[in-house]
């Protein structure tokens, strides 16, 4: 099985956590793409942040989306995967937390970005199809 190194899409760009939700949306644009991974100051994976939770836990709350930080929205320890796992732990990963994409760690640092759509492109469709049911069960 192909490891997440070899399926994910490298050179991943981050939102810093002290730089604003504003900010956050116009990357997302850009970059069309609805999450982005959260970065500290110490080039340390801090969360995930997308368009759902900038939405939701800010613009329906009435929160102004230039005075909130990306950092304020990252919650506990993100789900990640090794650069080196292989694609039954991707599999394993994303249908036990429910998530469709995993930041690529190697040590500790960010090195590439594993989604559905690239696991689907690697691997038959048995193992994909059954990781869809998995994450989207409520």
């Amino acid at each position: 099985m192909p490891s997440a190194r070899e399926i994910m899409t490298p050179d991943v760009t981050c939102i810093g956590e002290n730089e604003s939700l504003a900010d956050a949306a116009q990357k997302m644009a850009q970059l069309d793409v609805g999450s982005l991974p959260i970065c500290g100051q110490d080039n340390r994976l801090k969360g995930m942040l997308t368009d759902r939770d900038i939405v939701v836990k800010a613009l329906a709350q009435g929160r102004n989306p230039a005075e909130v930080t990306a950092g304020e929205l990252a919650q506990g320890k993100p789900v990640t995967i090794g650069a080196d796992d292989d694609a039954a732990e991707i599999l394993r990963t994303m249908g036990s937390h429910q998530v469709r994409r995993l930041p690529v760690i190697d040590g500790h640092n960010l090195v590439g970005m594993v989604a559905l759509a690239d696991v689907a492109r690697a691997l038959s469709d048995r193992p994909v199809g059954d990781l869809v049911d998995a994450i989207s069960k409520s």
